[in-house]
């Protein structure tokens, strides 16, 4: 046991000091092409750093995520973390699965789709006019969410989406074959105030 705690412990040194080096060596890069008058190089750095840090901060968001949603299993092999083509942000990504069903989580910092998806859920009218009788507006840990009904092929249940702003992310949740009320209850095992305090 304590040679596990050990090598965890060098593993995430190891980890941190490697960003270190990439933020440094960013930063270092930025500063000398600033000071030669090419601020098109300095900029690309700078992005390159911001979406070093995004990409940290989205593993970090990673070990947040329950292992398990009553009998959905998380496949941890499909873990994955990536920056956003802008250089804003990062998209944080998890599948789950039982041997008939799949449910997947993903996170989007700074996500295009925030804009028109906080529209629909603050104006009544745009919602009204933008329900098709299988969208609605529900609460999940006290954030304002879309959950969006798919219907399965004939005798089949359902598959749900259901889709939370906070702060500058998306997460978006989707399982196959199952009830508004399981993919809810689902919902709420996601750690949102502990991954919204790590990526405000």
């Amino acid at each position: 046991m304590k040679h596990t705690i050990i090598l965890a412990a060098a593993i995430f040194f190891v980890q941190v000091t490697f960003a270190q080096q990439d933020f440094k060596s960013y930063t270092a890069t930025a500063k000398s092409a600033y000071a030669a008058g090419k601020l098109e190089d300095a900029h690309f750095a700078l992005q390159q750093m911001l979406q070093e840090e995004e990409i940290t901060i989205g593993k970090e968001v990673i070990k947040l995520l329950p292992p398990k949603m009553d009998s959905l299993q998380a496949d941890i092999k499909q873990d994955h973390v990536t920056g956003n083509i802008s250089f804003v942000g990062a998209t944080i990504h998890r599948t789950y699965n039982t041997a008939t069903r799949r449910a997947e989580l993903d996170i989007i910092n700074n996500s295009p789709l925030l804009g028109s998806l906080n529209a629909f859920l603050t104006t009544p009218m745009l919602g009204g006019l933008l329900n098709d009788g299988k969208t609605k507006t529900v609460k999940v840990q006290g954030y304002k969410a879309r959950l969006e009904k798919e219907e399965g092929a004939e005798g089949a249940l359902p598959s749900y989406k259901l889709e939370i702003p906070f702060n500058s992310s998306l997460v978006t949740f989707r399982i196959e074959k199952t009830s508004e009320t399981e993919i809810l209850t689902l919902a709420n095992t996601i750690p949102l105030p502990q991954i919204a305090k790590l990526i405000q």
